[in-house]
Formats: C-alpha cells, structure tokens, sequence
C-alpha cells in the first residue's frame, strides 16, 4: 500500500491514538458520520468495505435498533469509538448547515479531535466553504482513489 507524505502526516496521529486506547475494552475502531441521504449508498458502502478488512464499525444503520432513542445510541456510539470517519458528500454539505444531526456528530468528532475525513463526490474547497474546521484536516478523497484502497488504508490505520 502506498501513503503519499501528506497521508502519512495526516494518518500518523490516528495510529498513535488507537494504539494508546487499544487496551480498552468494547471500543469501537471507527464511528462513521454520514448524512441520511447517503446511509443505503456510499456510506453503506464504505461500511461493508471496512468490516471486510476486519475493522469494527459504528455505523447507525446497524447500531440503531428499533425503539432505541437515536440521540443517545449516537452518544453511546461517539463515546465507545476510537476514531471518527466523517463522509463528506454533497448530501453531507447540504445538511450541515441545516443544524441535524450529521452537524451535532460533526461538532462532537471535532472536539475529540480525532477525526479523518473521507470526501466523495465533492471538493475539499467546498467543504472548507461549509465547514472550514473540517476542510482543514487532511483526509481521503474518492477523486484520487477508488473506495476500496480507502478503506484498506484505513484498516491499517486503525485495526490493532
């Protein structure tokens, strides 16, 4: 697998983090924020690519249950995951100033300060136009190469 320098500065930090929380137990490796539009497409896919490569994921589609208050499971996912994967589609863009819930993971995310962004289908430029906190962070981008590779990425990254 082949990292450019900026992947590796961006990726590096992560590592060390799961690494350091590695010993604790029921963690998730990676919370994945999505807009709703996206849950059954890009954002299913990139979950079933990452449970392929062996690394577990919190993923509403999956963890949500009927019944279950939505807040608080997605309160309960942040809590017990070591790193967060925002998907940045042009769905995403369009519901974050829309205040959702996208934007609350969002804002939680970033104050952890443990968060890869994964842009699909969009720019980085519009992201920084939306969210310039996230557009500031070094991420993936589907516009240089394909899901799959993304996702083996980042596998190495977080799986221990």
């Amino acid at each position: 697998m082949y990292y450019t320098p900026a992947e590796v500065q961006a990726l590096t930090p992560i590592r060390r983090t799961v690494e350091n929380l590695a010993a604790l137990p029921d963690l998730r490796d990676v919370f994945l924020c999505h807009a709703w539009d996206d849950r059954q497409g890009v954002a299913k896919e990139l979950h079933d690519l990452l449970v392929a490569a062996g690394v577990k994921v919190w993923f509403s589609e999956k963890d949500l249950g009927l019944g279950v208050p939505m807040m608080r499971a997605i309160d309960k996912g942040l809590a017990n995951s070591r790193v967060g994967l925002v998907l940045v589609t042009p769905a995403l863009l369009r519901r974050l100033p829309q205040e959702g819930i996208a934007d609350k993971e969002l804002s939680a995310l970033l104050a952890r300060d443990k968060l890869i962004p994964i842009v699909h289908n969009t720019t980085y430029e519009e992201l920084r136009n939306i969210s310039p906190l996230l557009g500031s962070r070094s991420g993936l981008s589907t516009a240089e190469e394909p899901m799959a590779d993304i996702a083996a990425k980042l596998a190495e990254v977080v799986v221990i």
